[in-house]
């Protein structure tokens, strides 16, 4: 499989019945692994990183979040933490095998409460990427106060495209404002993002709340699985001493850093996320032991 395979679409069960699209790449009888993006984001983050895995010998699943991308929204709108962390458990139910669990931002906290909390999802290891037991506010805002922004769309994909520039402008700016599509969904005469307005509600309420700390660091303890800890080397969500108390607390967890990566850093430095990431997924344990 070549780094640029298409991937095949399928649909897996989530919590509650609702149905989760994703993307998968590689054989069936390849080892599972698991890419879960942030919130706000859709699969398609994951549309550098999920061929190249594959092509290095794993089976990629890349699903929607619920209230994201092509997966349903639920009716109730309840986008709870521990929701995630129940669709994620479901997923992990369905592939077998357990799977290795790369989870950002969002997509990284469900994990980690998966595996880490009754009833413990079996996963064979976790890598969380920019994400630990506590946010800085100041990113964390900034991120909320960019999804609040536009609450009437864009009036094209270009005037979208550049309201990410502004929002990343440590990235480079992509030279066709195509790529940005699969973000967004119409609205009438409008683009608007690919998610459900409603998650920002619970996302304001998500930033530290009392004991939240303690639970994710409770939950990463328990896990007792190999913990990795990628931070954007310029990240202002993570700070470098919270990824440092982190691993200082949790057993077994070690970090990396991807240098010139901001929060989204997959997005950002992809093939020097992958150079990351592989030694630790190299170093696990065959399937099966």
């Amino acid at each position: 499989m070549t780094a640029g395979a298409s991937p095949r679409t399928r649909s897996f069960p989530g919590s509650g019945g609702l149905r989760l699209a994703a993307d998968v790449w590689g054989p069936a009888s390849a080892p599972p692994l698991v890419l879960l993006h942030g919130g706000g984001q859709t699969r398609h983050a994951w549309g550098g990183t999920g061929p190249r895995l594959a092509a290095l010998g794993w089976r990629v699943v890349a699903p929607d979040l619920r209230g994201h991308g092509t997966s349903q929204w639920p009716a109730d709108g309840d986008y709870d933490l521990g929701v995630f962390a129940d669709d994620v458990r479901q997923l992990v139910a369905e592939l077998g095998g357990r799977p290795v669990l790369v989870g950002a931002s969002l997509g990284g906290l469900g994990s980690l409460l998966a595996a880490g909390e009754a009833p413990g999802a079996a996963v064979r290891a976790l890598v969380l990427v920019d994400v630990a037991h506590r946010p800085d506010p100041r990113g964390f805002h900034r991120i909320v106060a960019f999804m609040r922004g536009r609450p009437d769309g864009f009036a094209s994909l270009a005037e979208a495209a550049a309201a990410v520039a502004a929002h990343l402008p440590h990235r480079p700016r992509p030279d066709d404002a195509e790529g940005i599509r699969k973000n967004l969904r119409r609205h009438g005469d409008r683009w608007v993002w690919h998610w459900d307005p409603r998650l920002l509600d619970s996302f304001e309420g998500r930033m530290d709340p009392p004991g939240m700390a303690e639970r994710l660091l409770d939950a990463a303890r328990r896990a007792d699985v190999p913990i990795l800890l990628v931070r954007g080397g310029i990240s202002d969500v993570v700070r470098e001493e919270t990824a440092e108390q982190f691993c200082a607390r949790v057993p077994g967890a070690r970090r990396v850093d991807v240098p010139d990566a901001g929060h989204m850093v997959a997005g950002d430095r992809n093939e020097h996320f992958i150079d990351a990431i592989l030694p630790f997924l190299h170093g696990l344990a065959p399937v099966g032991e």
